[in-house]
């Protein structure tokens, strides 16, 4: 039977869930674990609990998927996270790479009248600081800037995995949401963006992350990187 309202750990879980479901990525155990850096039998245990609560159902298969009312209360928590790290950047005036561990502390304690007053002072922002969507079901179709050819012109949509080592990374290369420019160049080591002048690099294996709309645009891929589900300092730089 559903529960009325997850508790701030079963939250935890239902947003990482989310993201997988967003990112398009398999929602199993073992990618739980990966993304949350825990061990197998501690999230076998949380899936159980979320299971039993209503909030998620398995496959044949194992995997996993959202009950109507585990998708309502994983929206509100992952919308209530974005909105948060953009007060953060937008009003209090914290640099983007540090608000997303300080947005998941305080994602559970905010009140709805705050809530609202969040909404109006952000305005009308769309988007977190790394790129995500506030408003669930308006993400943009993004390719992974590791798959885009040389030449193509490329604006960079967002950051899939928002790990603050990760982040400090990709600022301190140039990196941001919004960029543009052209791909000049693409080698097993690194991927290289020309913008107004200057040159943006990356790791491949950090380029993987990286979801950007490119013209011309890489074909579909037929697997998805792992690099999205890697703990929070390992990305093969």
């Amino acid at each position: 039977m559903s529960q009325d309202h997850a508790t701030p750990a079963e939250e935890e879980y239902l947003q990482i869930i989310y993201w997988l479901m967003e990112a398009e990525l398999p929602i199993t155990g073992a990618n739980i674990a990966r993304a949350m850096r825990l061990s197998p039998p501690t999230v076998h245990e949380m899936l159980g609990r979320l299971e039993q609560d209503g909030y998620v159902t398995r496959d044949e298969d194992r995997s996993l998927a959202f009950s109507p009312s585990g998708l309502e209360q994983a929206e509100a928590i992952v919308g209530r996270h974005r909105l948060i790290e953009r007060f953060l950047t937008d009003v209090v005036g914290i640099a983007w790479d540090d608000v997303h561990e300080e947005a998941e502390r305080l994602e559970h304690a905010m009140s709805p009248a705050f809530e609202q007053w969040m909404i109006s002072a952000v305005g009308d922002a769309k988007t977190c600081p790394h790129g995500h969507p506030i408003e669930p079901g308006t993400r943009v179709p993004g390719v992974p800037l590791a798959d885009v050819e040389v030449g193509a012109e490329v604006e960079v949509l967002r950051f899939e995995n928002e790990a603050e080592d990760l982040l400090h990374y990709l600022k301190g290369a140039g990196m941001a949401p919004g960029l543009k420019g052209t791909l000049s160049e693409s080698s097993g080591d690194e991927v290289v963006l020309q913008s107004n002048g200057d040159s943006v690099s990356v790791t491949r294996s950090v380029a993987e992350t990286v979801s950007v709309r490119a013209d011309p645009s890489p074909p579909p891929r037929t697997a998805l990187p792992e690099q999205l589900v890697l703990g929070k300092d390992r990305y093969g730089r």
